[in-house]
């Protein structure tokens, strides 16, 4: 039963993280609806790491790409690598707000997720949603002033509840951004934030003495939230590009509501 456990949180992980449903709020449900007790932050950041593998490979050409033109635009000032580096720059002033808002406000953030909550953030991701439901925006460069709103954007994603996937898409969308664009950016801002996160659990992991059959537990559903991430990635791209983004709104609507009304 435990690994059967452990398998479905590891399959709602894989899903609902590049989707814009809040990943972290689907897992607090699945706890509540099933009565699962543990409340572990190490078994977040195990499978956050399977999606985290999942992402990068998926763009694992690109992200090589950024890295090595940064690199040596760095060192040569050659044009051929500008865009590249641009791009690496506007990553990282996207990164900077919620970077700094995260770090401020870790604990506050934490002790703030109840049930309801969730349910709440889910309508507001739907209203979100809704808001750019018909956008079909025709920028494909990001400057400054995207990179910047789309940051913020991503701050709102602090909020428990709130989807990362869908706030930075959102804010992508909201600048005019072709829909393709904001969606790999969208990802592309998931990589450090989510290393960041990693690095602050590092000391939680080494400290919290997992025992060997639940390391065991953590390692499955992290495989299978890599597997899962990367197939859905695909998924939810073809979705967004078919406009069928209406589907998450309803969804995240009435969920949120069952959420408040029920749990």
């Amino acid at each position: 039963m435990k690994l059967l456990i452990y398998i479905i949180l590891g399959i709602i992980q894989g899903i609902t993280e590049p989707i814009p449903v809040s990943s972290s709020g689907h897992l607090l449900i699945i706890k509540r609806l099933f009565n699962i007790k543990f409340n572990d932050l190490n078994f977040e950041i195990f499978v956050n790491f399977g999606s985290f593998i999942a992402i990068t490979l998926f763009y694992r050409k690109e992200i090589i790409d950024i890295i090595k033109d940064f690199i040596l635009y760095i060192k040569a000032k050659n044009k051929t690598y500008y865009k590249n580096y641009k791009y690496a720059l506007m990553i990282i002033i996207s990164t900077i707000p919620a970077g700094i808002i995260g770090l401020l406000l870790k604990d506050k953030i934490e002790n703030f997720i109840n049930i309801k909550i969730i349910g709440l953030s889910l309508i507001i991701t739907s209203i979100m949603l809704f808001l750019v439901r018909n956008t079909n925006g025709k920028k494909e460069d990001i400057n400054t002033i995207d990179a910047l709103i789309i940051g913020l954007f991503q701050v709102i994603a602090l909020f428990p509840g709130i989807s990362r996937s869908g706030s930075t898409l959102v804010g992508g969308l909201s600048r005019n951004l072709t829909k393709e664009t904001a969606f790999k950016y969208s990802f592309m801002l998931y990589l450090p934030i989510s290393i960041a996160t990693m690095i602050l659990g590092v000391k939680d992991i080494i400290t919290s003495n997992i025992n060997h059959k639940l390391l065991i537990l953590y390692i499955i559903s992290t495989l299978i939230s890599l597997i899962v991430t990367y197939i859905t990635i695909d998924w939810f791209k073809n979705i967004l590009l078919k406009d069928k983004l209406k589907y998450f709104i309803y969804y995240c609507f009435i969920i949120g509501l069952l959420v408040i009304l029920f749990l």
